[in-house]
């Protein structure tokens, strides 16, 4: 079947359609997204004002006659940290719900990180043994570990790269006892979760994803997307260390000229790379790789999970012939 997944994140609202079956690799089929930066577009109450609501009713508008297009059968959407987080959540729902039709779930943060976990898991399979996987989304920062399919510790900190930015980094270039006020903000939220992973012994592999991670590693030298996914890419604490302090003096649009930075990204990436830093440090990681799935793809994996015990309730609840047939 072909099924669409709606991501109203804090950063983008992307629309990823894929083929897919129950017990398959799910393939890209088309992407369509628009960048909306749903965290930065807060008001002093915490609410997404009537200009991001505008924007949010027409993107998703548009994203639903893409997946028509596209042939999607399903469209799976939900929310993230900006909405969850919105002062006005209900009323965003509400109208996206009355002018679009759709009922947006939003997700809770465990709920992210649990559901990325999965697709890293699925990605890398059982011999990646205990894994760790930090996601750096716009609005939060998700942390996962575990042996299984279910992690046994998921957490969300609203550490994301779009709202540090928006809170603590208004300056082109940014000031530097602001750059130093942020990194201590970020390290003192990192540590208080620590303790809640360590407790469970020393991961046998740590993943990273994410559009800051991908980007971050780009810069340090990892592999273009252009060459394919199968391609290994990593970051190196080493490497993000001697790059901070670079970033940190650069202007947007210098950091928008590095390879693999995309201008909308740009003004975010010295705030996620504080993230990266701050949680590669505090968690003892010399080394991670660079996961191609993430949370979209956690959600379609899901609900291919979902799949066989849905068609069977749906066959059961179905009027047999009479007589009952053969026996």
């Amino acid at each position: 079947m072909r099924l669409g997944v709606l991501d109203v994140g804090s950063n983008t609202v992307h629309l990823l359609v894929v083929d897919a079956h129950p017990g398959a690799r799910p393939l890209p089929a088309h992407s369509h997204k628009a960048e909306l930066r749903l965290a930065e577009l807060l008001d002093e109450d915490g609410a997404i004002g009537a200009e991001g609501v505008d924007r949010l009713v027409a993107t998703v508008t548009d994203a639903l006659q893409a997946a028509e297009d596209k042939g999607c059968e399903d469209v799976l959407p939900f929310a993230t940290s900006a909405v969850r987080e919105a002062s006005n959540v209900d009323q965003v729902l509400a109208r996206v719900r009355d002018e679009t039709g759709v009922e947006l779930t939003v997700l809770s943060g465990a709920e992210e990180a649990r559901l990325t976990f999965l697709a890293a898991r699925r990605w890398y399979g059982w011999s990646s043994g205990r894994l760790l996987v930090l996601d750096i989304g716009g609005g939060s920062l998700e942390i996962a570990y575990g042996m299984d399919e279910e992690p046994a510790v998921a957490v969300s900190l609203p550490l994301g790269a779009g709202r540090l930015t928006a809170g603590w980094l208004p300056g082109d270039p940014p000031d530097p006892a602001e750059v130093k006020a942020l990194r201590r903000h970020v390290r003192a939220g990192i540590a208080r979760s620590v303790g809640e992973f360590t407790r469970l012994g020393r991961p046998d592999h740590v993943v990273a994803t994410s559009k800051t991670f991908k980007q971050l590693a780009r810069i340090a030298g990892a592999a273009r997307s252009t060459e394919g996914l199968y391609v290994q890419r990593g970051l190196t604490r080493k490497a993000l260390e001697d790059w901070v302090p670079k970033l940190a003096t650069m202007t947007v649009e210098q950091r928008s000229a590095l390879p693999g930075v995309s201008e909308g990204r740009a003004g975010q990436l010295l705030a996620g790379a504080l993230v990266a830093e701050g949680a590669m440090d505090l968690f003892g990681v010399e080394e991670l790789e660079i996961c191609p799935w993430a949370l979209r793809e956690g959600v379609i994996l899901r609900r291919l999970d979902h799949l066989p015990a849905e068609r069977a309730a749906l066959s059961r609840s179905q009027p047999g012939p009479v007589g009952g047939g053969p026996v």
